[in-house]
Parts: structure tokens; C-alpha cells; sequence
């Protein structure tokens, strides 16, 4: 759980970051339903810029319709005809935001409108520094959990421990009703070297957020081979 102080800060965080939103939906309206949280995650924040020695995380790169992250030790293969909008889904140049977003995907065009869900995998990196109180993957769902829940979804499921491989993660999932369609969003959360890594899958059916989760691998650790005395 967050400590006192952590929960002041996360709050307050947690306010710029719905405050934001107002704004962001009116610069991209139809990423906003299909992105859901996903994007709440990734706008930019109206908190003072914290100052950091760290460096900013590795950005990854996509060849061959896999995109690959060494230093986080993951890769994602990408759906033949997926979308690739992680450029366009970046924080403002200029901008406070502690968020950088390492892949954002959909299954259509998100600029293109629609009856159905569009689905998509969105992969990002925030900093902890304006969350002094997050200790564990878990406690980031506390100011998680009420960005998710303020657009409108309802937690299917607590955040509960899940393993991808090899890694250990914690997760939680949602879901959304838009008329006759469910949204259905599960994110999954490590941190790594002062960051909270999201991963959030976002599909039309449960069965769905399951498969787009199944092209995430974490890369094998390296076997230690001892030498012979």
C-alpha cells in the first residue's frame, strides 16, 4: 500500500492527469475511446518536471513486424496489417510528462471511425518520481485502478499476481460497455530501474485480450555454465 505521503502525491497526480484528459480527448477524440486508459496513462502531465539523473528508457525497435526491447528483456510480434501509431502517441515536445510511450499499436487506422472495437497493445514507461509512495508493480495500481475506473470502466479483476514465461507481473483487469459492445482491458505492470512499465491490451472480448497478451515474450535469462575444476 502507498504510504501517506504517497497517497497525497498520487492524488494529486492522479487529478492532473484527469484534468488532461478533458484536453487530450478533444486533440484526439477517436484514439480516446478505443485507447481508453491506455492513453490516460500516457498523456502529458501538468506536474512540475521532476528533476532526474536517470536516463530516458530504451525506446525499442520493430523489424520485421516484431518489435524488440533488449534492455527490458521483451519482445512483441505484431499482428500482420496492425497499425503502428507509437510516434504519433508520444508526449509533446516541451511537455512535463514523466510518460514515454515504446509501442502503440491498433488493429485499424484509429483515425478512421467505427462501430466496432478497435484493438490495440499499448506499451509504455512512466517515471516514479512523481509517485514517491510506489514500491511494487501492485501499489501503482492504486492511482491505476481510479484513472481506469474515471473513464468509465469497472475492474473485473483486483490486481493479482500473473507470470509471462519466465517474468513475473502484476495485472489487473476491466471492462467498459459502449452500446451493444464490451471493451475488455487487462494491463500488466513491472517496474524497472525507477519506472512502471505497463503493458495494456485492449479487445473486444476477454478471449481476445488474452491472445494480444500471448505475443509478449520475455527473453530467456542466460544459463551460467560452470567451469569444470
Amino acid at each position: 500500500m502507498l504510504s501517506s505521503q504517497g497517497k497525497a502525491d498520487s492524488s494529486s497526480a492522479l487529478t492532473c492527469i484527469v484534468g488532461m484528459t478533458k484536453l487530450f480527448n478533444r486533440r484526439l477524440n477517436h484514439l480516446m475511446r478505443t485507447l481508453a486508459v491506455a492513453i490516460v496513462l500516457l498523456i502529458p502531465s501538468s506536474l512540475p518536471a521532476q528533476p532526474s539523473a536517470k536516463k530516458a528508457m530504451a525506446a525499442g525497435s520493430i523489424a520485421n513486424s516484431v518489435y524488440r526491447n533488449p534492455d527490458l528483456g521483451f519482445t512483441y510480434k505484431i499482428i500482420l496489417g496492425w497499425v503502428d501509431r507509437t510516434e504519433q502517441n508520444q508526449p509533446e515536445a516541451g511537455s512535463s510528462s514523466s510518460g514515454q510511450v515504446l509501442l502503440s499499436i491498433f488493429e485499424h487506422p484509429p483515425e478512421v471511425k467505427g462501430e466496432s472495437i478497435n484493438s490495440a497493445v499499448v506499451i509504455a514507461a512512466e517515471s516514479l518520481s512523481p509517485f514517491p509512495g510506489v514500491r511494487t508493480a501492485a501499489d501503482y495500481f492504486e492511482p491505476l485502478t481510479a484513472a481506469v475506473t474515471a473513464q468509465g470502466f469497472k475492474v473485473v479483476n483486483e490486481p493479482y499476481d500473473a507470470t509471462v514465461g519466465t517474468k513475473s507481473l502484476v495485472r489487473s483487469d476491466f471492462s467498459k460497455e459502449l452500446g451493444k459492445a464490451t471493451m475488455y482491458q487487462s494491463s500488466l505492470v513491472m517496474l524497472n530501474k525507477g519506472y512502471a512499465v505497463s503493458f495494456t491490451f485492449i479487445g473486444a472480448s476477454q478471449d481476445e485480450v488474452e491472445q494480444l497478451l500471448n505475443h509478449l515474450t520475455f527473453n530467456a535469462l542466460p544459463v551460467k555454465h560452470q567451469t569444470s575444476q
